[in-house]
């Protein structure tokens, strides 16, 4: 059995870990803000929120999150 603690880092997941995360969003602050986010993303593709952006940007769950709601929405 491989030891998973002992396998190199893929170049992505070194990049998601030394990402600037300013300003910064907390998981539970970004998942009460996201469904009006992708409402707006929806209706307007520029439409920019820095916060919800950047936090979206370097977090895995919550990006995963609002591709699903996009999928529903659409």
């Amino acid at each position: 059995m491989t030891d998973p603690t002992n396998q190199p880092l893929s170049p992505d997941m070194i990049d998601k870990l030394l990402k600037d995360t300013d300003p910064y969003l907390s998981c539970d602050d970004c998942f009460a803000r996201i469904d009006e986010y992708i409402e707006h993303r929806l209706a307007d593709p520029t439409y920019q929120d820095e916060l919800m952006d950047v936090h979206l940007s370097g977090c895995e769950v919550c990006a995963e999150e609002a591709r699903t709601l996009t999928a529903l929405l659409s």
